[in-house]
């Protein structure tokens, strides 16, 4: 098995999505062994975000690429490659302002390709990454699965979205949420999130 991590919690140590996709890594290798881990820290090493010149790069000819349209090519095809290899995607997603980190957001647009990972046609798009898991460790400072603010969370529906759209429909959520709401809730929340965890199971 091959499983891809990705973090975009901006802080290492007291990130909980970290520690979420951390002990998901751990609960998948226990239950696969062998199984090897492609870490791609999104805050560590950050994806530029796309502009004019970065994403007129594959379409212009490589003798026509600038120095900078050959090296983020390059990246992008780093991605797209581990994309297409894992059989697990283990994505780390804190609620930043009612989304995902803008890093995250960069890695999104460099995967979510047009005759890459899904395909326009004449019945509508199509994605194109099938038969992969994606288990998201969700991490939020407030409540937003209930009550009034459901309206304003577009993290986890943004990416279920998103996976969808290119071809990847078996999601699982691990979700800590109100951490930010004090000690105890920060707790419960991380405890429950845990128990979820270890019920993970290869299906």
């Amino acid at each position: 098995m091959n499983i891809l991590q990705i973090d975009a919690g901006l802080f290492a140590e007291q990130s909980v999505s970290r520690n979420l996709s951390k002990k998901i890594v751990t609960r998948l290798q226990e239950q696969n062994p062998g199984a090897q881990v492609i870490l791609r820290d999104l805050i560590a090493s950050p994806i530029n975000h796309l502009d004019g010149e970065i994403l007129m790069a594959g379409g212009t000819e490589a003798a026509q690429r600038s120095e900078r349209q050959q090296a983020e090519l390059a990246i992008t095809e780093t991605l797209l490659d581990e994309v297409f290899k894992a059989d697990v995607l283990v994505i780390g997603a804190p609620l930043y302002n009612f989304s995902i980190p803008s890093q995250l957001k960069a890695w999104v647009d460099r995967i979510a390709q047009a005759g890459r990972t899904f395909r326009y046609t004449e019945n509508g798009p199509e994605g194109l990454l099938k038969g992969k898991r994606v288990v998201i460790a969700s991490a939020r400072g407030g409540v937003y699965s209930e009550g009034a603010a459901t309206s304003m969370e577009h993290q986890e529906s943004y990416l279920k979205t998103l996976l969808g759209f290119i071809g990847i429909t078996d999601i699982t959520i691990i979700r800590a949420e109100g951490v930010n709401m004090g000690d105890e809730k920060r707790a419960q929340a991380i405890s429950a999130a845990d128990v979820e965890i270890a019920e993970l199971t290869e299906a």
